[in-house]
């Protein structure tokens, strides 16, 4: 047997071995190399959806409080009518002049009866108390935006100003 041939093809063998191995060892690499990369761009997108969230939870905590803080001044508002009511009652507050003129000019109005006078005053005591808690109510409502306002601007200043792509602020 001629020993030539079985060089050559062991040498061929040996090369076409070694291009396997070598084509074998870069696509490894490479999908080494893009597995690191997916990991990274995974991590990356959890960190940021946990900032996310975060700023999400302390937004919603934020507007919950001003919730609440709104509606415990609803339900002290409750009780403004009949204070304003009794003060004005008992001499501890006075209307404007615009107002107490146009009730006292009604009151003193010949034709009244005590019985009426006695009621309008009432009514007027009573509707000064509901202007006043309705005044407070609209307070309440005012502040309770403005809040609103202010935790979603902070929110979206904390978020690098995603939510206010026009940068008015």
């Amino acid at each position: 047997m001629n020993r030539a041939p079985i060089a050559l093809a062991v040498v061929l063998g040996l090369m076409a071995a070694s291009f396997w191995a070598g084509r074998e060892w870069r696509d490894r690499s490479a999908d080494l190399t893009e597995s690191r990369r997916d990991t990274s761009d995974a991590q990356a997108g959890q960190k940021a959806e946990q900032a996310a969230r975060g700023t999400e939870q302390k937004t919603a905590a934020a507007l919950a409080e001003i919730g609440e803080k709104h509606e415990q001044a609803r339900a002290e508002a409750e009780s403004v009518p009949a204070a304003v009511a009794a003060d004005l009652r008992a001499g501890n507050v006075r209307l404007r002049s615009e107002w107490a003129g146009c009730e006292t000019q009604r009151l003193s109005d010949a034709s009244a009866a005590a019985r009426e006078r006695d009621a309008l005053a009432e009514s007027r005591d009573r509707l000064a108390g509901e202007i006043v808690r309705i005044g407070r109510d609209a307070d309440d409502q005012l502040r309770a935006a403005q809040a609103v306002i202010l935790a979603d601007r902070q929110a979206c200043g904390s978020a690098g100003g995603q939510g206010n792509p026009a940068g008015a602020g």
